[in-house]
């Protein structure tokens, strides 16, 4: 390992290996898929248990009180100015569905997306052909979306733009600042689905004008499955009607004789009912950590070994999925060679004690800021 490693110092690398058990175990380049637990979020989730199984519901309002600590945490970490404008999903799919079920749709609108997007950014924009929505997808090039092609595509029927931040299979990320600025001076939604970024690159959801943002926590925010983020901007939170409805979704969520369908404030209102507590107890404390670390030193962290794998990726004869062009790069590398299986090799991979990935295709890797440089070449040296 280096001792003057971009964006974070050799100790807190150290620091951060230490929280990771995985470390012991793996060369660990799989965070767009799964990423590993922190100690700290095993310990919170083991002290729960034990407190449930010897207590009940005695000290369930300690337990209310931390999910909103976490949801304090989550919406620091997002730029979210207010707290209530987070709410906890079950995955990202659960947050985009929402949205997507929550406007009052007219018959000829339409919601511009990209090709290449995860099915969980699409599917449910698909699902709304049967209300006359049209659901357009601008063409992937060279592994890009083109922001231009992009904000080409938003006219006067398009009520939402929904995007990836970073696709899946190429690692390219899009520039939420200018396509939120776009959307804004248009009147057009801008919905992001953040969950191969958030984690890993650094984000404000005023600053880059995002409307709506959804992401699970257990990619590079080093959660558990299960457990995700809604966020909802206060500037169109009226725009949406939650398609479920549960006590805890109302004003006055502890009030059960009288019944009083007034929504809570803010994004809370997506919260139907009882809340997955060991999944927002290893995700506060993984939070903390990233927060505590600093989210731009940690997005310096990644992009810097990503770009070390991009460049051994092309020294040995690889094909990189997508253009590395400046700020369009992520935590992502994803490449082909000719007459190479990436099924088989992250096989071969595995058995070494290096995890990666195929997706689309491709050979994917995905290092995290712990990683280190040491473990990028085992992967390059591990290479056919």
């Amino acid at each position: 390992m280096t001792t003057d490693s971009v964006g974070l110092s050799s100790g807190e690398i150290e620091q951060l290996r230490g929280e990771l058990a995985i470390v012991d175990h793996y060369a660990y380049l799989n965070h767009a898929a799964i990423g590993p637990l922190t100690r700290r979020g095993v310990d919170r989730v083991a002290a729960l248990a034990l407190t449930i199984a010897a207590t009940g519901d005695r000290r369930w309002p300690e337990r209310n009180a931390e999910v909103e600590r976490v949801r304090g945490l989550a919406a620091q970490l997002i730029g979210a100015r207010k707290p209530h404008e987070v709410a906890f999903v079950e995955n990202t799919s659960t947050g985009l569905s929402a949205l997507a079920e929550g406007l009052d749709w007219k018959a000829g609108e339409k919601v511009v997306g990209a090709e290449g997007e995860f099915p969980s950014n699409a599917y449910p924009w698909m699902h709304l052909a049967d209300r006359g929505v049209t659901y357009v997808q601008v063409p992937e090039e060279s592994g890009r979306i083109d922001p231009a092609a992009v904000i080409a595509a938003l006219d006067e029927r398009t009520r939402i733009l929904a995007l990836s931040w970073v696709q899946y299979a190429t690692g390219f990320r899009s520039d939420l600042a200018r396509l939120g600025a776009a959307c804004r001076a248009r009147g057009i939604l801008f919905a992001v689905d953040a969950i191969q970024g958030l984690g890993a690159l650094a984000l404000d959801v005023e600053r880059e004008a995002i409307d709506i943002l959804a992401a699970s926590a257990h990619k590079w925010l080093l959660g558990s499955e299960g457990i995700g983020l809604l966020y909802v901007s206060d500037r169109v939170i009226e725009q949406l009607r939650p398609p479920r409805a549960g006590w805890r979704s109302t004003a006055s969520p502890y009030d059960w004789t009288h019944l009083d369908l007034t929504f809570a404030t803010g994004a809370k209102r997506f919260e139907s009912g009882t809340l997955n507590g060991f999944g927002i107890h290893a995700f506060g404390a993984a939070l903390e950590l990233f927060l505590a670390t600093g989210p731009a030193k940690i997005e310096a962290r990644v992009l810097a070994l990503a770009e070390r794998a991009a460049a051994g990726f092309v020294a040995r004869g690889w094909r990189l999925a997508a253009e590395r062009r400046a700020n369009e790069t992520s935590g992502i590398v994803a490449a082909t060679r000719e007459r190479e299986d990436p099924e088989r090799i992250v096989e071969d991979l595995a058995a070494r004690g290096i995890v990666a990935s195929a997706r689309a295709g491709r050979l994917r890797v995905s290092p995290h800021a712990y990683n280190t440089e040491d473990e990028i070449d085992r992967f390059l040296a591990a290479l056919p």
